[in-house]
């Protein structure tokens, strides 16, 4: 979980290649008005996000049906929002990391890459609207590294929770 431009899609991808986990980008289940919007320089509202937690939920609650482990990215900013997604799972199920970095690399980042709809300047509004999660909410994982020191602290973390 994260702001835009933290990596969530990296990280995601990489830790799915070490642990052998499916990978799902929550970007790609936003409904096509959310993207519009966001194309668009619009923050999405609590309201916009409802339907896109609920369809990421019902994936969650389908893999741990089928008993499968996998790595889903998205922003989860609000504490409201991890709870809808960990909603009917026991404690402990459903690990969040949050990836953090400095405004500035954020940033930095933002302007070098290319995304289907996220417009960078919607950075401000993600961190006006992220609720830090606590160390027992959420595991804080630098990405102010390289991409292989987080991932290590990731599979550590994994490894300590008797994940792995």
């Amino acid at each position: 979980m994260g702001v835009t431009g933290t990596g969530k899609t990296t990280m995601g991808t990489l830790l799915a290649q070490h642990t052998g986990w499916p990978f799902f980008d929550g970007d790609d289940f936003h409904p096509a008005a959310n993207k519009a919007k966001m194309a668009a320089g619009h923050p999405l509202t609590d309201e916009d996000r409802a339907p896109w937690l609920a369809i990421l939920h019902d994936k969650m609650v389908q893999l741990s049906a089928a008993g499968t482990s996998a790595i889903v990215a998205c922003s989860a900013l609000k504490s409201s929002y991890r709870d809808t997604l960990r909603a009917g799972f026991t404690p402990g199920q459903v690990q969040f990391a949050v990836l953090l970095a400095s405004p500035a690399t954020i940033d930095a980042r933002l302007h070098l890459r290319q995304h289907q709809f996220m417009n960078p300047a919607l950075l401000a509004s993600q961190l006006a609207t992220l609720q830090m999660p606590n160390e027992h909410d959420a595991w804080p994982i630098s990405v102010e590294g390289t991409r292989e020191q987080s991932i290590a602290d990731m599979m550590s973390r994994l490894r300590a929770a008797g994940a792995l």
